[in-house]
């Protein structure tokens, strides 16, 4: 099944990478060895902590009329609860 969003802001972001992370059975600091960053990085993303650059980002979005979406596979079991 698969599962589409709007990304309105960080803290949706983080919310789409963090389900998608799970759903690949990966910790963050398996994530984080992926990507060569710490697991801090991965633990503030998830959280939607602000930054220069992610503020930036929405704020062109919005004022472009831009709408951001996510899409990634949920398993069934998953999609039940």
């Amino acid at each position: 099944m698969q599962l589409t969003t709007e990304i309105r802001d960080p803290f949706s972001l983080g919310q789409v990478i963090q389900q998608s992370r799970l759903q690949q059975g990966l910790s963050q600091r398996d994530l984080a060895g992926i990507l060569g960053v710490s697991q801090k990085w991965v633990w503030e993303m998830e959280q939607g902590k602000p930054g220069i650059l992610m503020d930036r980002l929405f704020k062109t979005l919005q004022a472009t009329g831009i709408t951001l979406s996510a899409c990634f596979e949920v398993n069934q079991e998953e999609a039940e609860r």
